[in-house]
């Protein structure tokens, strides 16, 4: 076996399902930036950061309280955009009574033929508005609070 055959043989070491073949300067995913915990007025645009490096550049999906995030890639009418970077924007934050789709706890999954990675749990929680008075003249004023939760005092 001559040097040239050798050479074309450690370059078939591995070759994975996918049908690409492993290269040296391959890496498996890794997060570099992870999202951080988000408290979001009703309405009101959000973005929550995930970025990851890796070679080939992985895929990133994101998952709300285990179940994964449908965003304008499935679906053009979503109101959750996934960005090149790999973070996810909300056009707008929806809140309702009885739905609460974006409240939640979110990750971000990196994925490529070598692996994947996962980020940090990340909370995102809907502000409310409502007027309570500020002083005994009977000036309201604006209050926020964490979703949505009000008791009569």
């Amino acid at each position: 076996m001559g040097p040239l055959q050798y050479l074309f043989l450690c370059g078939l070491l591995y070759t994975p399902s996918d049908g690409s073949r492993l290269r040296q300067e391959d890496s498996p995913p890794r997060i570099i930036e992870h999202p951080s915990d988000l408290i979001v007025s009703k309405g009101e645009p959000a973005t929550l950061n995930c970025k990851a490096e890796g070679r080939p550049t992985p895929t990133v999906e994101w998952y709300k309280d285990g179940e994964r995030v449908e965003t304008d890639r499935e679906n053009p009418r979503s109101h959750r955009m996934l960005l090149p970077s790999g973070s996810l924007f909300f056009l707008r934050i929806v809140h309702g009574r009885r739905s609460k789709p974006d409240d939640g706890n979110y990750v971000c999954i990196a994925r490529n033929y070598l692996g994947e990675a996962v980020s940090r749990n990340a909370s995102l929680e809907v502000a409310c508005k409502f007027d309570i008075p500020l002083s005994s003249s009977g000036r309201n004023g604006s209050f926020r609070c964490p979703s949505c939760i009000v008791e009569e005092w």
